[in-house]
């Protein structure tokens, strides 16, 4: 899923491919969700010699698990994004400044080709929620035996009596 930049004749080009979700690969293990549906991905290609903009948006759905209960959910994207591409080698590190607004929407590519995958993944994770909830009234799961208690409920004993209050708890009983 690269961007050929050496085909870019015209100052303005458009772009747009589907691309189904098995093209994404086998995500670390460790990856936040899984693309479960095909991914649409549209953009307009403004080129100024070297440095490319694009500017448009990707959409698909992601599944996630609840932060609360852990069940799969599904999450919809449809993130806008414009961003900058400048050759890997303009990047000279000029030194210490302050971090402007243009230096966060800059990217840099190599051998005339865009990552396309990585563009994506980023978007994807950007429009990710911090906490992502399958229902606002999600009960989780028992922190003493892990059920589901949006399915059930469990024996479990639920008042938890910390010891380092065991001495407040007996000048409480005396009085």
């Amino acid at each position: 899923m690269r961007l050929d930049l050496s085909q870019i004749r015209t100052p303005h080009e458009h772009f747009e491919r589907v691309f189904p979700p098995e093209a994404f690969g086998a995500l670390p293990a460790d990856a936040d969700f899984k693309v479960a549906s095909p991914v649409k991905l549209a953009f307009e290609i403004y080129k100024d010699k070297s440095t490319f903009r694009l500017v448009g948006h990707t959409g698909t759905t992601l599944e996630v698990p609840c932060s609360r209960c852990l069940e799969p959910m599904a999450v919809p994207v449809d993130a806008a994004f414009d961003l900058r591409y400048q050759p890997h080698s303009e990047n000279t590190g000029e030194g210490e400044r302050e971090i402007e607004e243009d230096d966060l929407t800059t990217a840099f590519y190599r051998n005339d080709e865009i990552d396309l995958e990585h563009l994506m993944r980023e978007q994807f994770y950007l429009a990710l929620p911090m906490k992502p909830l399958c229902s606002d009234d999600c009960k989780g799961l028992c922190a003493m035996c892990g059920t589901n208690l949006n399915r059930g409920t469990c024996d479990c004993k639920r008042d938890f009596a910390d010891p380092r209050f065991d001495a407040c708890r007996e000048l409480r009983s005396k009085n």
